[in-house]
């Protein structure tokens, strides 16, 4: 994954793909668009590099499909939203009326994040980015 983005709060940082057959997808979005995945983390998730070979202005991923809704596949692209507190996103998502999915998680080197549900039923992430996150001991 690149360094760590510098994200305004409350951008749209982060977009991922959901598929069951990932290499199926791959094959899809570099033919309709040019894209290219390297790839990072967990088996199965790729990160997109755009056409241009630039940072894109929004990072992306490919990924194996799952259920961040118990019971419901995720269909529709996940969208992660860069903030300054994911504490503090959590709770105003709860003061708000919506639920939290996935409590505050923290992926090394990149930040910690949660996925929420808002009142209409639509999933989100936040993240609160920080290239020094590691794990607590």
């Amino acid at each position: 994954m690149p360094s760590t983005p510098d994200y305004p709060p409350a951008t749209l940082a982060h977009f991922a793909i959901n598929a069951d057959d990932v290499k199926r997808a791959q094959s899809f979005y570099e033919r309709i668009f040019g894209w290219r995945f390297t790839a990072w983390g967990p088996p199965g998730f790729f990160q997109i590099q755009t056409a241009g070979g630039g940072k894109p202005g929004v990072l992306g991923a490919l990924q194996k499909r799952r259920e961040l809704v118990p019971g419901e596949r995720t269909i529709g692209y996940e969208c992660t939203i860069a903030v300054e507190d994911v504490d503090a996103v959590a709770a105003a998502v709860v003061a708000n009326g919506g639920t939290i999915l996935i409590p505050r998680t923290l992926i090394p080197t990149v930040g910690h994040l949660i996925f929420f549900q808002d009142p209409e039923g639509n999933v989100a992430g936040a993240m609160q980015y920080d290239a020094n996150a590691q794990v607590e001991i």
